[in-house]
């Protein structure tokens, strides 16, 4: 992504104009909206050339095609602003997400969780799913740089192993975990675009969500424990093992882990409690919970050196997100206003019998999307049309489901995805390697979540 001198001070007016739109959700006033329409296309024109070349592309198109189709609307091209602000809220999502991201590293949770990981295994067999649950928890909180630890750890532990062998432990056990807990993570992005899409609660997709990432890990980490068991530590001598205190260690992962589930009672208590949808109660709630952690921890001081700049760092450059949702907006707003809609549902009709092949072509669509370097997020986009109709005629939480375990299972297989092009550069490797790698992984994550949302049906 290409850096110029002001870029560095955008997070002043991004971070101004996600403000407001807060305000505005309890307000909800149609002058401010307006205004804040009119932000988001200088927002656009500003972002447009930071974003990488994919995303211009993708954004580009979305806002050809929305264009186009609002043209044929023939409305007013006053209202155009009004139409650009729907996805602002996950925006202002993703721009908070780095303050727990923050609390996670001032409280050294990913550190001593790590140790954990590497002591007192005999073979990769052993390894294998307690790397795994490592980072599956990391990830909860901490999102991509969970896989970016866990492979640097892994890395160190595995280097008495060829290459081939160290290459396929790690992008199976890292990006395998990590995907798994982004499945249910209220933090992830995609979690947060389905419900956005679909309207289902989180709280009525939590336990689905939990169930197929218990059974999606189990499976994984028996054939992880089979596969790899063949390889052998050599024989360490204690003096040359890492010195931890288990006490320590465990209280730390205990703290961790009510921490979490205290965070996820708190987004269920609040958004039933105020009547708020999860994106804005998620938005409200990381920055005090994330504050009020570091107190107790009494790592206030290292939260806020840690959690500004990481802040500030990430917000500056969300280029990317900014030209790919907005221009979402465009086009998502404009194709509701068309007759395009029955176009789609014609077709779709003649599936209405076969829910469960609507479903899997759902899930194949995710993958096969990831392939040419299409994020998930842009996959929603271009299935809008086939969504809206679909949950007129189907459990909206079976598509919702559908979604999550599609869009989620592409971050183990998306060639030019990011987490699997960071891990082909991590581990000097093909992304088209690690792409094969997880390919079973991948449909067979589809193939849970679809059956899932059939018997749900």
């Amino acid at each position: 992504m290409k850096q110029y001198p002001l870029s560095r001070y955008l997070y002043i007016f991004y971070s101004s104009v996600f403000l407001v739109s807060i305000i505005n959700v309890f307000i909800d006033n149609e002058t401010i909206n307006y205004i804040l329409g009119i932000l988001a296309i200088i927002m656009l024109i500003v972002s447009f050339p930071l974003a990488t070349r994919l995303f211009k592309i993708l954004g580009g198109s979305f806002l050809l095609i929305g264009g186009c189709l609002f043209l044929s609307t023939e409305q007013s091209f006053l209202i155009l602003p009004s139409l650009l602000t729907s996805n602002l809220s996950l925006l202002t999502l993703l721009a908070m997400l780095p303050w727990m991201n923050s609390i996670v590293r001032s409280g050294r949770f990913d550190r001593n969780m790590n140790l954990l990981m590497k002591v007192n295994v005999s073979d990769l067999g052993k390894l294998y799913p307690r790397s795994s649950v490592t980072t599956h928890i990391l990830a909860a909180f901490l999102n991509l740089s969970a896989a970016t630890i866990s492979q640097d750890v892994l890395k160190n532990t595995l280097a008495p192993f060829s290459k081939e062998i160290r290459n396929s432990f790690i992008t199976t056990a890292s990006l395998r975990g990590y995907s798994l807990a982004l499945l249910w993570s209220p933090l992830e992005i995609m979690v947060a675009v389905s419900i956005f899409a679909t309207g289902v609660e989180y709280v009525t997709l939590l336990p689905w969500l939990i169930l197929m990432a218990v059974v999606a890990f189990l499976l994984d980490a028996v054939f992880g424990h089979f596969y790899y068991r063949k390889y052998k530590f050599k024989a360490v001598s204690n003096s040359n093992q890492p010195v931890i205190n288990k006490k320590k260690i465990m209280k730390k992962m205990a703290q961790f882990i009510i921490a979490l589930i205290l965070f996820l009672t708190l987004v269920i208590l609040f958004g039933n409690l105020f009547d708020l949808n999860f994106i804005l109660t998620v938005t409200i709630i990381i920055f005090p919970f994330a504050f009020i952690w570091s107190l107790l921890m009494k790592r206030r001081r290292s939260f806020w050196t840690i959690g500004w700049n990481n802040w500030k760092s990430t917000t500056n450059r969300m280029q990317n997100f900014l030209v790919l949702f907005i221009s979402l907006s465009l086009f998502s707003s404009s194709l509701g206003d068309t007759s395009f809609l029955e176009m789609i549902q014609k077709p779709l009709s003649y599936l209405s019998d076969y829910p469960v092949v609507i479903l899997f072509l759902l899930q194949f669509l995710f993958v096969f999307f990831s392939m040419f370097g299409i994020h998930p997020i842009a996959t929603v986009g271009i299935l809008t049309g086939v969504i809206t109709p679909l949950l007129e005629v189907m459990n909206p939480v079976s598509i919702a489901l559908v979604l999550i375990t599609g869009s989620v299972a592409t971050f183990t297989v998306g060639t030019y995805g990011l987490l699997v092009t960071l891990t082909a550069m991590g581990t000097e490797q093909s992304p088209f390697r690690i792409t094969l790698r997880n390919m079973p992984f991948a449909l067979g994550m589809g193939v849970i979540g679809t059956l899932v949302a059939y018997l749900l049906l």
